[in-house]
């Protein structure tokens, strides 16, 4: 008689509220009822408000139980767990949640599904199928696809992904680099974690597949320190890749060398910008770069270096697998494709949402999170990290799409969605906005590094009531030289926040009640 499967989630989330107490309190129940079980660590499919989400599997069919504490685990034995039974906790077949049925899982349709530490797992479902294809191929044939998609950096600058590959294939010299950016450090985003923790193996497929289109053979990730279960699972899935033939020299004897290295950050957000993380690659000081030279000419020690983030990379195989046209036909006017939403904040089911661009900001939180947490109308919806702008109640039916969302001044960046009843005061978000960007500024230039600063105390005074029409112009002043002046994002995206709360919430400077 075969084994029966049980699948409990190993990813940060789930471990949080308990998934390892109940994975061991349902090894001890099996083993105190003599049943033979597989329990398996999958990871995460993103629906995080059902964590722990146990999953069994009967008939070929997985039965998942959600919300399930190791409290409940001698209850739900009694009930016959392992044939699928009745029980409070049980919602039914997975494939036929809905918070999952109705999504685009392009590039996280693995999450979830696999043991992530499993080569044979990952083949079992089109794992480096890509790479091999491309490696039949040929590099032209991978640019070109991914040029046809349309495809975008993901990380918040929405640069076109197939300009930056050709233009470092083009680039000359031997050396060359792929940078993976996974210091995913904005308020509300976690989507690079849970693919790194639930489908690893997509991204290290992904980087090949990018060394072996540039012609790079050196693979370097870059990690957010906070993240220590991802750089475990990570770590092995790199030497489980290596050992099987799939990272190293002459993958699969085909000719082409790639390996890859994991690099640990130290917890500075400038970091996530681009050259300030090549700095802190090469054991320098994270502090951002004048630009040109652009990393894809002049990068890593030097050298020409695809930087792009998780999301961006891991999208890349079922564009190689199903066409650039087919990825493409997704989305709407210049934003192809899907991205992974991220719910979070004030609202009843927070979790990862990947839908093509398109769908509006009031589809995501009433049909995917359910509204407001406390049940409180919605005053204001940051997207983009914190870094972006607080978006007004009224404007919630703005496609997700990067140019709509720059002409409301605000930006989709890397999708973390963050929500706030109206019992919150914009007034002291504005503030924080200030004084994050002074804690986290690198310091190289003065409009980031000083205006930041005076930022939060304009803010203050503006909060307490003192010469407020006054101040209000000096802040209005700041956010225009920060916005022109500042060397990178970080100064010169931190009036966003600033400006909507002055345009949109005003009345909250009246108060100085804390958010």
């Amino acid at each position: 008689m075969a084994r029966t499967k049980i699948y409990v989630p190993r990813e940060t989330a789930a471990i949080s509220v308990g998934a390892d107490e109940v994975a061991l309190a349902i090894a001890q129940a099996a083993k105190k009822a003599g049943a033979d079980i597989e329990l398996i660590r999958n990871g995460s499919w993103g629906a995080s408000w059902l964590e722990p989400l146990v999953e069994v599997e009967v008939d070929g069919a997985r039965i998942a139980y959600a919300n399930v504490s190791a409290s409940d685990i001698q209850s739900l034995f009694a009930a016959d767990l392992l044939q699928g039974g009745p029980h409070e906790r049980r919602l039914g077949p997975t494939v036929e949640i809905p918070y999952l049925i109705n999504q685009d899982r392009w590039t996280f349709w693995r999450c979830g599904l696999i043991d992530p530490l499993s080569v044979e797992d990952f083949e079992l479902h089109q794992g480096f199928k890509a790479l091999s294809k491309a490696l039949a191929e040929g590099a032209e044939s991978v640019l070109d696809a991914v040029m046809a998609s349309g495809l975008r950096g993901r990380g918040g600058a929405g640069f076109p992904t197939g300009i930056k590959w050709r233009t470092v294939a083009d680039a000359p010299g031997e050396q060359k680099y792929i940078a993976c950016n996974a210091d995913e450090g904005d308020s509300g985003t976690f989507s690079d974690r849970i693919l790194m923790e639930s489908d690893p193996m997509g991204l290290i497929e992904c980087m090949a597949i990018a060394g072996f289109a540039v012609g790079a053979n050196k693979g370097y990730i870059y990690l957010r320190s906070e993240y220590p279960l991802t750089h475990s699972i990570l770590s092995r899935a790199i030497a489980t890749a290596r050992d099987a033939g799939w990272l190293g020299n002459n993958i699969k004897d085909s000719g082409f060398d790639f390996d890859i290295e994991l690099h640990l950050g130290a917890g500075s957000y400038v970091c996530g910008e681009e050259t300030a993380m090549l700095e802190s690659l090469e054991g320098k000081k994270g502090i951002v770069r004048f630009k040109p030279p652009l990393p894809a000419h002049e990068g890593l020690f030097g050298k020409p270096t695809v930087v792009n983030n998780v999301v961006t990379l891991a999208s890349v195989a079922n564009i190689v697998n199903m066409g650039g046209a087919r990825y493409a036909g997704m989305g709407i006017d210049r934003s192809k494709g899907t991205l992974a939403f991220q719910l979070a904040g004030n609202i009843k089911r927070g979790g990862l949402v990947e839908k093509s661009f398109g769908i509006t900001l009031r589809e995501l939180i009433d049909d995917f999170g359910g509204g407001t947490a406390s049940g409180r109308p919605i005053k204001a919806v940051q997207v983009g990290g914190p870094l972006g702008a607080y978006i007004p109640a009224e404007q919630l039916d703005t496609p997700l799409d990067y140019e709509a969302f720059i002409g409301i001044g605000a930006m989709v960046g890397h999708g973390g969605i963050v929500v706030f009843d109206d019992t919150s005061n914009m007034a002291q978000l504005a503030r924080f906005a200030m004084e994050f960007c002074a804690i986290e500024s690198c310091g190289k230039c003065t409009p980031c590094r000083i205006g930041s600063t005076r930022g939060f105390e304009v803010i203050d005074r503006m909060i307490a009531g003192d010469n407020r029409e006054e101040n209000y112009d000096l802040l209005v002043d700041l956010c225009d030289t920060m916005e022109s002046a500042s060397l990178c994002a970080m100064g010169g995206m931190t009036p966003y926040p600033v400006r909507s709360v002055l345009k949109y919430f005003a009345e909250d400077f009246s108060s100085s009640e804390e958010a």
